[in-house]
């Protein structure tokens, strides 16, 4: 009977530290789980992203079906947002700190962070923030905020899986870097009119006139005879894909001012049809060297990039490789350019 006593005494006793150290297994895999569970493995349901910086520069990506645009709806770079979704995918643990940089990390990540807040579905369900890079640079500090599990207060090691490198390039607030730098998009069948006009050289100026099948081109008003119907069509079609090439990331306020107020050297100007109009207005850049343009002349210009006003007001910097078969019309119909101005008239006038 003792005997018996015992054995049931000891098979409790077994059972209960069995519960208890299952208990224990069950805590420390949700502590792991709340340090380092970034990832997310079906991105399609993410569909809103905020991004915040350490200068309080912020943006919000909202998916709106298989596009994603800025909280104003606005075209932002899709490639970039790509790169986001693929580290939400591929994120993975690299290692925990040591427990005597704790809090040194824990300070550095309050005033050096990335703030990256992620919904699915419309709902809120983690935020990371991104810290400063490991001292190999592949990877980064990071602290975990999830629906699921709550706040960490211990910043771990993460890295892009097969990738060694950092992960702050991919997260930036700064708007510049996320315009889309489409201009223009349109098919040809879907323009109704183009005007492009020169101020320093209007004989330059012509405009394409597009009504079902009647097709009219125009050199400073006057209507040019004899004109290759292919020739505009093959024009026309030039409007399917244009890109500018950079954000301003040179002129301040009151470079910009001055520039928008001075007179630019061309405005491109397309309607279409339902009434949409884009206007572009277009301003040399001064070069400190003399250079050749397009016709021969010696110009102090830069030959290769103009600023251009967008309709929103913002100003880009373009090329006149991607704008040129736009803008010299002469290139496609019977022009009579003998007139044109030549140097030094063709010197950039801002």
């Amino acid at each position: 009977m003792k005997r018996l006593i015992i054995l049931i005494v000891s098979v409790c006793i077994l059972a209960l530290l069995g519960w208890y150290a299952s208990g224990l297994m069950k805590q420390k895999g949700k502590s792991d789980t709340e340090l380092i569970e970034f990832s997310i493995d079906d991105t399609t349901t993410v569909n809103k992203i905020t991004i915040t910086d350490a200068f309080s520069n912020k943006i919000t990506l909202i998916k709106n079906g298989s596009e994603w645009t800025d909280e104003e709806g606005t075209c932002v770079t899709q490639e970039n947002v790509h790169f986001i979704l693929d580290a939400f995918k591929n994120i993975e643990f690299k290692g925990y700190l040591p427990e005597n940089s704790q809090e040194q990390f824990k300070k550095l990540m309050v005033s050096q962070h990335i703030k990256v807040e992620i919904f699915q579905e419309g709902e809120w369900t983690k935020t990371w923030y991104i810290g400063p890079a490991a001292q190999d640079h592949y990877g980064q500090m990071m602290l975990l905020d999830s629906y699921e599990f709550g706040k960490s207060d211990k910043p771990v090691m993460m890295k892009i899986k097969g990738l060694n490198g950092i992960i702050d390039p991919r997260f930036f607030a700064d708007r510049r870097k996320w315009m889309c730098t489409r201009i223009f998009a349109v098919p040809r069948e879907r323009i109704e009119k183009v005007e492009v006009n020169y101020f320093d050289d209007p004989v330059l100026s012509f405009s394409v006139i597009q009504k079902g099948k009647d097709l009219r081109v125009f050199q400073q008003g006057k209507l040019l005879k004899n004109v290759d119907t292919a020739m505009i069509y093959r024009y026309l079609n030039t409007y399917k894909k244009v890109h500018f090439e950079l954000a301003n990331f040179e002129l301040n306020k009151r470079q910009l001012d001055s520039l928008k107020h001075s007179m630019p050297f061309a405005t491109l100007k397309l309607s279409e049809k339902g009434g949409k109009t884009t206007k572009l207005r277009m301003f040399r850049i001064k070069s400190a060297d003399m250079q050749i343009n397009d016709f021969g002349d010696v110009v102090s210009m830069d030959v290769n990039k103009f600023w251009c006003e967008l309709p929103n007001g913002q100003v880009v910097k373009c090329q006149y490789f991607v704008f040129n078969p736009l803008i010299m019309g002469h290139v496609y119909f019977p022009m009579d350019i003998t007139k044109r101005k030549k140097s030094p008239a063709n010197l950039p006038a801002n």
